[in-house]
């Protein structure tokens, strides 16, 4: 499971393409090779690994490739309940409305 305790956005992704790019080193792949078995551009993958830039969509077809996809599930959990109406009686909501 991913337990960032960064202080910030830019420290989250940063930490993020340090942990993808020693999974791609321990894995003995280089940055081509990556990019070619996840059918992302080199360019994508390098710019990622130096900036932290990338869609989502290559990300995760790079998680795939790394063996790492199954922790995408832990990335938005809900949030426990606060109190016992939380839990009781409450209809789970499907969108926010403007107040």
């Amino acid at each position: 499971m991913f337990a960032f305790s960064m202080t910030s956005p830019a420290e989250v992704i940063s930490d993020l393409s340090e942990k993808m790019k020693r999974r791609r080193i321990d894995a003995g792949l280089t940055q081509r090779d990556l990019a070619a078995k996840a059918g992302v551009s080199y360019g994508s993958l390098r710019l990622f690994e130096e900036t932290g830039k990338i869609s989502l969509e290559a990300l995760v077809k790079i998680a795939f490739v790394l063996e790492a996809e199954a922790e995408f599930g832990h990335l938005f959990p809900p949030r426990p309940p606060k109190t016992i109406d939380d839990v009781v009686g409450r209809p789970v909501r499907q969108r926010v409305r403007k107040k």
